[in-house]
């Protein structure tokens, strides 16, 4: 579980449902709206590091609704497929670079005052880090079969703890807000890491009647049936 409570993302997802059916009667693949939504991505990353966060904050919650559309467009059309969740991980990781680098260009070019200026940036490449890590390590583990949802910061954590302040107060004085906002996520992305280590090392540590073989092999036929699965 993540920090948002279920009732909260079930009423999310009762939202978006209807603009993935509208989006599917229109005859869009999934893929598109994942290549829209790492362009949205990539673009926020290059606005926050021209200065301009709340357009950042905006362009980030928008990558964020199409990667909510996307899987449900894929599985509402019976169009999920193992590429399809392949490219749309592959894809939010390329994004996700972009962001953090662009989040460090801005606190290094005066975002934040210059004796901030390198923790900052330090901070934003150890939350590019840590959100890549809490991907890969659910990745390996359902790479082996095992299911591995567990910790306080996942994707969309990650996005709206990101976007949402960041749109609404922009980087704060002197871009200490958004200098909080990065140090906090690359806190709570590297205690989801250690959360994650340690559940697969529970779920692994007595054994399993099933072979890893036969759970890869389950893994990859539910990927292909849900379509794309976050992080």
């Amino acid at each position: 579980m993540g920090l948002f409570p279920s009732w909260v993302r079930s009423r999310f997802d009762a939202a978006v449902a209807p603009v993935a059916g509208w989006l599917n009667a229109l005859g869009l693949s999934p893929n598109l709206i994942t290549s829209v939504g790492v362009l949205l991505l990539l673009g926020s990353g290059w606005a926050f590091a021209a200065g301009d966060v709340r357009l950042g904050g905006l362009l980030l919650l928008l990558s964020g609704l199409c990667d909510a559309l996307d899987g449900k467009m894929a599985r509402a059309s019976g169009r999920a497929t193992a590429f399809g969740a392949f490219y749309d991980s592959t894809l939010d990781r390329v994004g996700e670079s972009a962001l953090f680098l662009g989040i460090a260009l801005f606190f290094i070019s005066g975002g934040v005052p210059a004796r901030l200026a390198p923790t900052a940036a330090a901070a934003a490449i150890s939350a590019l880090a840590a959100g890549l890590l809490v991907s890969y390590t659910r990745a390996r583990a359902e790479g082996l079969g095992l299911e591995c949802k567990v910790g306080v910061v996942q994707r969309a954590e990650r996005v709206v703890g990101l976007g949402a302040p960041s749109l609404i107060f922009g980087a704060g004085p002197q871009g200490l807000l958004l200098f909080a906002l990065v140090t906090s996520l690359a806190i709570f992305s590297a205690v989801t890491v250690v959360q994650r280590v340690i559940h697969v090392y529970r779920l692994t540590r007595g054994g399993s009647g099933e072979s890893t073989a036969k759970r890869r092999a389950l893994r990859l036929a539910d990927t292909a049936a849900k379509g794309r699965s976050g992080d």
